[in-house]
């Protein structure tokens, strides 16, 4: 192996572990432990290291986020493909995203509540992000009538969004969620 190929594989190793203690970090004591500082203290690099890597934290927040939309996409994906019906895909799908966002609520806040810049509703929108929204857009497709595809499903992503939110703020009654949540799949399923 050529030492060109080395220093990028271990290059690609430092930024994995960068991510991966940011990560670790933000869900264990949530995004205000996670510091330049303490992140390098954590991976043992210095500070200059982690800034070779990312401009700061905020781009730090965003690779992570990037994992989270892979991960919340796949858990869509699985979610949908084991459903025996159109409805029960939107049901499946609809319980794995509040799961998702409830089991990793320090990366749910990366990628949708703390500024990040990635972007969204673009074209230059990260591979990861646009495979989360066409699963999303491809479980109520088949729902969706004569609606534009791609409203219906924001429409739809704004609604778990905003109970996963409304929830986790403690804004609306915790023993009302499940069935709120089938309120929302019902009125997205017919």
């Amino acid at each position: 192996m050529s030492t060109q190929g080395r220093r990028e594989r271990e290059r690609a190793e430092r930024e994995r572990d960068i991510v991966t203690a940011a990560r670790d970090l933000a869900l264990a004591e949530g995004w205000e432990a996670v510091t330049t500082r303490r992140l390098a203290a954590e991976i043992e690099y210095s500070q200059p290291v982690l800034y070779s890597h990312f401009k700061g934290k905020d781009a730090i927040m965003a690779a992570v986020a990037v994992e989270g939309f892979a991960e919340l996409a796949n858990a869509l994906a699985a979610a949908r493909a084991s459903a025996a019906s159109p409805r029960q895909a939107v049901a499946d799908v609809a319980a794995a995203y509040v799961a998702f966002a409830e089991q990793r609520p320090a990366i749910y806040d990366a990628m949708f509540t703390l500024a990040v810049d990635l972007p969204f509703a673009t074209q230059e929108v990260p591979p990861d992000l646009a495979r989360g929204f066409a699963e999303l857009a491809e479980t109520v497709r088949p729902v969706a009538g004569n609606d534009d595809l791609e409203t219906f499903t924001e429409t739809f992503w704004s609604g778990l969004h905003g109970l996963v939110t409304l929830m986790r703020s403690g804004r609306l009654r915790r023993p009302g969620h499940d069935h709120r949540l089938a309120v929302l799949v019902d009125r997205f399923s017919r």
